[in-house]
This record gives structure tokens, sequence and C-alpha cells, in this order.
């Protein structure tokens, strides 16, 4: 449905375009606030990373770590019946996205994906786990390949399942 081979040639160039280091950092920079400007746009409809790569994206809601405060972002994510697995590869760089930081210190979240609305808890995987569903996010997104060899000695990239709190329908936004 969403993998990366499924994807036409467009699609398939602005996945493999964030492996690019250059490009990655203008993307760890530009493409929140990008994804944020077309969110709104399209009231929510899809975010810039939706549109012109056609990957799955959540935006996720977390509290921040030291300020308590609500912090609103996009990430891409890996849908898995009501769960939603994410990849904390902050574009291959040195350090953990503050995200992952802030789903550690508050491991329940918001996340809306395709217009549903849920409480999620966040788990952070390890072992055969998490090495099973990085695979699988390559699947969808060869540049993990390449953020994982960048990131080689300096840092295992996280894998963070999100699971919901909430039984039944997820509530629509």
């Amino acid at each position: 449905m969403h993998g990366h081979s499924d994807a036409n040639l467009l699609r398939r160039a602005m996945r493999r375009s964030g492996e690019w280091k250059p490009l990655s950092r203008v993307y760890a920079h530009a493409l929140q606030p990008a994804d944020e400007l077309v969110r709104r746009a399209t009231r929510g409809r899809t975010t810039l990373t939706e549109w012109v790569t056609g990957m799955p994206v959540v935006e996720l809601t977390t509290t921040g770590a030291k300020s308590g405060r609500p912090r609103t972002l996009p990430l891409v994510a890996i849908p898995d019946g009501e769960r939603l697995v994410v990849i904390a590869s902050n574009f291959g760089q040195a350090r953990n996205p503050a995200w992952y930081h802030n789903l550690r210190a508050h491991p329940e979240a918001l996340a809306e994906l395709d217009g549903e609305r849920r409480r999620m808890l966040a788990r952070e995987l390890v072992g055969e786990e998490r090495e099973r569903w990085y695979e699988r996010g390559i699947e969808i997104y060869p540049g993990w390949i390449e953020y994982r060899r960048r990131t080689a000695g300096i840092r295992e990239i996280p894998v963070i399942e999100l699971s919901p709190l909430d039984p039944g329908p997820p509530s629509a936004g």
C-alpha cells in the first residue's frame, strides 16, 4: 500500500532524495514548517511529505520533556492495524530528535492519521522486534538505510511503537 516499489517514479525519487546528506540537512530544518503550512492550507487533509512522496504521515503531539507543553509535528509512520510505528532517525543526524526524548519522558501522546485522532502510548522497541520494524520501515522509505549507516557507532536509531490507549473506534479530527 505505501511500499517504495508501489510509488510512482517521482515519489520514489523524492523518497530517495533524503538519502543525500545535503538534502537531508535541508529537510531536517525546513520540512516540518513546510508540512505544517500545507496541512493548514489543506485543512488537515495532507502534508507536503504525504503529497510529494505518498508516504503515510502521522501528526504526533507529544508533551515536551522539559517544558511540559504540547509539541506537534509530522512523522512518517508505519501503520499496523490500530498501532503505528515511528522511527527516530532525525534524518541521520548524530542526535535523537526532540520528540523521542518527549516520548521517553511522557509516553502518552496524541496521534492523528487520515483524519482519525487517538490517544496513544509509546513503547521503544528493542532487539529482534526493533530490527524487524526498522526493516519494514525501509520498505516504505529506503532513506533509513543511509541514516543507519550515518549513525553507526554514534547511536542506534530508536524505533517506537504507538498503541491506542482508548479501545474502540478512533475519533474523527
